[in-house]
């Protein structure tokens, strides 16, 4: 029987091989460009979700300024490693963002958000919010209703990459919109076979918006994963980008 183990304890340790493509150069490009057109100047961004850093080292080589958060330990630990001392990386837990400064651009990508609630996705906007300069920018991804459908039909997802086995098995509750995943690694190159258990929510449109406008947020456009193409009814991941023109009153 698989050990079952917190989510991202064991799989950071082997989560740049099996699970993320290499695709950070191409997805820092796209945000360095969508960038460059505010007169006011992007240098410092905040990276929520930042995993092991792979985008951070990415923006920090285009000569930004980076803060990273996540929720895991493990990953962090792997993402200074990676960038060393000159990157400010600290644990926290969304929607939570104790985080001093306000920032030019914040952002979250490889489906960090997907992780949220409908509530804590606008807890998060909001808190987000607090901590953008006027005309700051928000960046993120989120699956599809077509990445839904997807998993619907696809719920087992099998290979073997860099002496890893895994089986990524999915059960997706249409209704509530949340997926339950399992991820198991049969074996692991890193020691005894495992098992992480990870759920998410495929935001609808109509929610996500929602709470951008209800944050302060006006939404510049909705791309198809960090490309200028706009996202349609194809797009699997699509990149929200939108402004902070203004900051939600306290409850």
């Amino acid at each position: 029987m698989l050990k079952r183990v917190e989510a991202y304890s064991r799989l950071a340790e082997v989560y740049d091989e099996i699970v993320v493509d290499p695709c950070h150069g191409e997805w820092a490009s796209f945000l360095d460009e969508l960038w460059s057109a505010d007169a006011a100047g992007v240098r410092s961004v905040l990276d929520l979700c930042c995993g092991t850093g792979l985008l951070a080292g990415e923006l920090v080589a285009r000569g930004y300024r980076v803060v990273g958060v996540d929720a895991s330990e493990a990953m962090l630990s792997l993402a200074r490693d990676r960038l060393g001392s000159g990157v400010t990386l600290r644990r926290m837990t969304l929607p939570d963002l104790d985080v001093e400064g306000v920032f030019d651009a914040v952002v979250s990508t490889f489906d960090g958000l997907n992780y949220l609630s409908p509530h804590q996705l606008r807890e998060t906007m909001s808190s987000v919010a607090l901590l953008l300069r006027p005309g700051g920018w928000l960046a993120f991804d989120l699956h599809t209703d077509a990445m839904m459908q997807f998993t619907v039909s696809n719920p087992v997802v099998s290979g073997r990459e860099a002496g890893n086995d895994f089986v990524i098995s999915s059960t997706v509750n249409v209704r509530t919109r949340a997926v339950d995943t399992t991820i198991e690694l049969t074996p692991s190159r890193v020691g005894d076979p495992f098992a992480e258990r990870h759920r998410q929510y495929f935001h609808s449109d109509e929610d996500v918006r929602a709470a951008l406008a209800d944050a302060g947020f006006t939404l510049a456009a909705v791309y198809d994963e960090y490309t200028t193409r706009l996202a349609d009814s194809s797009t699997l991941r699509a990149t929200w980008t939108a402004r902070r023109v203004s900051v939600p009153e306290a409850v």
